[in-house]
């Protein structure tokens, strides 16, 4: 163990004496009233920054009827960007790519079904998915037993700039009742 030093006791100095002694009169402050501040400061959130974003996802698909829209209630569902091949529309007919995920809107209003099929098509989108099927019915139990879903999904995939293409499913895959959807691969 080591001894610490101490300072050679001798005569006090007047000069060093404590400010009480040297100030008889003087009264000490009272301590601040103030709030101590943290030390760290929390991670700042962008609330606003979330809620456009969370209002972007939730107008991404508007019920407003594109120009494009111009078919009848019983009229097959077929889209291609014009910037694709006519082949590509066959292809995905035929059953070229393989249908990796699936969205069933049975029983859904027009209201939900809206942010269900953003959600959806979202995620197919995070994890790489290039052909779903969505199957919107036929509309059987609809009022006038008409399909009010399928012409709905149809203009709100054609709003968004992801999807490359739709097409009616094949019979054994749903038929009128369903539409295939080939989506923008992910460049990773």
């Amino acid at each position: 163990m080591t001894k610490r030093k101490q300072p050679p006791s001798g005569p006090a100095d007047p000069m060093r004496g404590s400010l009480q002694d040297l100030l008889p009169d003087v009264v000490p402050l009272p301590p601040p009233n103030r709030a101590q501040a943290p030390k760290s400061r929390p991670a700042p959130i962008a609330a606003q920054r979330l809620r456009d974003e969370r209002e972007v996802l939730n107008e991404s698909l508007s019920d407003q009827d594109a120009w494009e829209a111009g078919f009848e209630a019983g009229d097959e569902l077929n889209f291609l960007r014009p910037s694709l091949a006519t082949t590509t529309l066959r292809k995905l007919r035929r059953g070229h790519w393989l249908i990796q995920r699936e969205l069933d809107l049975h029983g859904l209003t027009v209201a939900e079904a809206r942010p269900v099929l953003v959600a959806f098509l979202n995620s197919c989108l995070h994890d790489g998915a290039r052909c779903v099927r969505i199957i919107h019915g036929k509309g059987l139990g609809s009022k006038n037993r008409e399909p009010v879903l399928k012409r709905k999904v149809a203009v709100w995939l054609m709003q968004r700039d992801e999807i490359l293409a739709f097409c009616q499913a094949r019979r054994t895959e749903g038929g009128g009742g369903a539409v295939v959807v080939l989506l923008k691969g992910v460049k990773r």
